[in-house]
């Protein structure tokens, strides 16, 4: 085969350090939108990203030549470093360490772009820890409750 295709999907989840909303509402249209400029720039295809003050989901198309781990390093880092160069200088913001990588099926990525969508709706009735739980069940992912939060 003279050439390789594919389709590779990734609802990815993270959050604040400590989960400490530190994502102002008046910011976070600019700060997604800084996301997926990374995203963009390191040959990633940003589908969606949305979240809400301390947290995000991000859906991406990924390349054959991007890891799982590469593409969120690349995203959370240089968005850190926007947002602290955004915010006040004592803020201290940052991602927490680790992330959630889900993969979603064709068939299923209407439905995920509009659950990413409608993040602010779905958290008056679900804390992200529920959320993110809910997340880990529903796709299988094998985790100890006494390492999940840091």
């Amino acid at each position: 085969m003279a050439n390789s295709f594919l389709q590779v999907y990734i609802h990815y989840v993270f959050s604040t350090k400590n989960r400490e909303p530190l994502i102002d509402p008046g910011m976070e249209n600019e700060l997604w939108k800084y996301m997926a400029g990374v995203a963009k720039y390191n040959h990633l295809n940003p589908l969606i990203i949305n979240g809400t003050e301390d947290h995000a989901h991000v859906l991406i198309s990924l390349p054959s030549t991007t890891t799982i781990g590469k593409a969120i390093q690349q995203i959370k880092g240089a968005s850190s470093f926007w947002m602290n160069g955004n915010l006040d200088e004592n803020s201290g913001f940052k991602w927490q360490a680790g992330y959630g990588a889900f993969s979603v099926a064709q068939s299923n990525l209407k439905n995920t772009i509009a659950y990413i969508k409608n993040q602010k709706e779905h958290h008056k009735s679900q804390s992200f820890e529920d959320e993110y739980l809910e997340l880990l069940n529903k796709n299988g992912v094998l985790y100890d409750k006494r390492y999940l939060w840091g």
